[in-house]
């Protein structure tokens, strides 16, 4: 597989070691503005493309590959207010992205705890409801698009929240995320259900960026010749299904 990095920092860096272990080749990384100019053009070289650059530069970067006809894994987070206009663009212009707000297979299986969880705790107006989530200095969207995920099941599932508030909770039907920057943190996602008598919690911890960037690089391996807007639940029902045979 030919792959083109949108965004040649840690995480690039992470996949690009991972996909050639793998046997797939880097034609081209992107990621500053001057190699856009001077490489974009060598876009069409790739097969597929993985961006995890920044949330400013990422929109832009999902409509070059769509003008290049070429497949686009996303990872970057902090565009979510554009999110259905791209899939709409996507399905409309018959091109494939597949995005995940975490490709670590582990946060996925999280996912579907506290989906559970949420609908478990729904009646029990005991405990209150909180999202706490530490990443990095560097991470430049807050909350994470991880926590916004937990926060939006959380809502769907309960019946107790009807929207999710940074920091400072005001309301009994606001979910408060409280979001921690720190160094050396690669990610941890905790739900917590108190009451005055306990604590119930969700935890995950990411260890390092390598199963962000195994995620992604199978989302890569996968999309190619699909049309479509993908997710996670796609590559993972995949998986299982190939299992099962």
């Amino acid at each position: 597989m030919k792959i083109a990095l949108l965004g040649y920092g840690k995480m690039g860096q992470e996949i690009e070691k991972l996909a050639v272990k793998r046997g797939h080749k880097i034609v081209l990384t992107l990621d500053t503005l001057e190699e856009w100019d001077e490489q974009g053009h060598r876009l069409a070289e790739a097969e597929v493309a993985i961006d995890f650059s920044s949330p400013v530069a990422v929109i832009e970067n999902i409509y070059h590959c769509f003008d290049a006809n070429i497949p686009v894994v996303i990872g970057t987070t902090g565009w979510l207010d554009d999110l259905e206009k791209v899939r709409t663009d996507c399905i409309n212009r018959e091109q494939s992205l597949f995005f995940a707000p975490n490709f670590s297979i582990g946060v996925n299986l999280f996912f579907d705890l506290n989906r559970y969880l949420a609908g478990l705790m729904s009646k029990w107006e005991g405990y209150a409801i909180s999202i706490e989530e530490t990443h990095h200095v560097h991470k430049q969207d807050s909350p994470s698009g991880t926590a916004i995920v937990l926060a939006n099941d959380i809502i769907r599932y309960s019946e107790r929240k009807e929207k999710w508030v940074k920091e400072a909770e005001e309301n009994p039907g606001e979910l408060e995320i409280k979001s921690i920057r720190a160094e050396n943190v690669t990610g941890t996602h905790i739900v917590r259900y108190e009451s005055e008598e306990d604590c119930i919690e969700i935890i995950h911890t990411a260890k390092n960026r390598k199963g962000f960037a195994l995620g992604a690089v199978m989302a890569g391996e996968w999309i190619i010749g699909k049309k479509g807007f993908f997710e996670m639940k796609n590559l993972l029902d995949s998986q299982i299904f190939m299992k099962g045979e």
